[in-house]
């Protein structure tokens, strides 16, 4: 269906550039992590946000 819109050369480009832009969003995923408030993304990841509760 896509392909009839955009055409099928543009399709097939798009489909090999699809792990390479999977795997730089992952690595801004994690520099956006890295560079942030990590405590304040990580405390919605269930495993981790155990690890480091508040003492109040």
């Amino acid at each position: 269906m896509l392909s009839k819109i955009v055409g099928q050369k543009y399709v097939s480009i798009a489909r090999t550039w699809v792990p390479t832009m999977t795997l730089w969003g992952g690595v801004g995923g994690i520099a956006l992590v890295h560079f942030t408030d990590w405590r304040l993304i990580l405390d919605y990841v269930p495993y981790i946000n155990g690890k480091f509760k508040k003492d109040n």
